[in-house]
């Protein structure tokens, strides 16, 4: 029997009704239904994997219920595998989780009938160096963020293909993929990327001099910036989910992953700028 994964938001009391449905819906059209920790929460007695197993089990596809942070947490777990991601929206915004609960269900049948395209979304992969040695590999969708403590400026020295760029005061240092480019970097004064773009945003947030702009480069290019931090540590976070401690002379390295995100579309599904249109109330008063 083929299996469809099911990762949810936590401390959402509504995914109980959805995910019973769900449930139900996949097993009347074949589909053994598989839950992470949090969804077997909401809905016992079913068959349930951690994240990181889930991949083992080959799911056709993941549907993913919650917002866009329960995606980026999916996207990560599931992205070496190729796992296409169903991500319906139960939060508030939802850039990347754009499919609604009215319209779970027909892009669903879109799935059982292959009517479905996918719309593959690039992702960093970063490095986090001290003393010559590899300290963290990590795997972002949206963005990689150096910062110090919040009451400090950092110092940043930013290379890429191993030329010196410059030096940013500031507090704190985004490395963004184009989807990423809706979300931190976006609030930070960065450009928006269309998710086709080939290129990476290095964004300074709140730089100490006003020169300092946000800049766009080629996809392929490698990005490393080393930083000082002072007397305290600092933090790497990745997807602003994942917190890592930094010290000073600490590097990170930041390239294109080889993974991708496939995230299941209907083939006359919302298009990007429909999306920025409804969600940041373009044109409007």
């Amino acid at each position: 029997m083929p299996v469809a994964a099911i990762i949810s938001k936590p401390n959402k009391p509504e995914v109980k009704e959805v995910l019973s449905g769900v449930v139900a819906w996949l097993k009347q059209h074949g589909f053994e239904a598989v839950l992470d920790p949090v969804s077997a929460e909401y809905c016992a007695g079913g068959r349930s994997a951690s994240r990181e197993e889930l991949h083992t089990l080959r799911p056709e596809f993941a549907i993913v219920l919650g917002g866009d942070g329960t995606l980026l947490a999916a996207a990560r777990a599931l992205a070496h595998s190729q796992v296409p991601l169903l991500a319906v929206n139960l939060g508030s915004l939802g850039f990347l989780a754009e499919v609604s609960l009215s319209e779970l269900y027909t892009h669903l049948e879109s799935i059982t009938k292959r009517c479905c395209i996918f719309d593959e979304r690039s992702m960093l992969h970063c490095r986090l160096i001290r003393d010559s040695s590899v300290v963290q590999e990590q795997e972002a969708l949206n963005d990689v963020v150096i910062k110090a403590t919040a009451a400090r400026l950092a110092d940043f020295e930013l290379s890429i293909n191993g030329q010196r760029v410059t030096d940013y005061k500031a507090d704190a240092l985004i490395v963004s993929t184009p989807t990423g480019s809706t979300a931190y970097s976006l609030a930070a004064g960065g450009p928006i990327l269309a998710p086709s773009v080939k290129a990476l945003v290095v964004t300074p947030v709140s730089p100490h001099a006003l020169t300092h702009r946000p800049l766009v480069v080629e996809e392929s290019s490698k990005i490393a910036i080393t930083v000082q931090v002072g007397h305290e540590e600092g933090f790497l976070t990745v997807d602003g989910q994942v917190s890592i401690p930094i010290e000073s002379e600490d590097r990170v390295e930041c390239e294109l992953s080889r993974y991708r995100v496939k995230l299941l579309r209907e083939k006359d599904g919302q298009k990007f700028f429909e999306v920025l249109r409804s969600k940041l109330h373009w044109g409007e008063r």
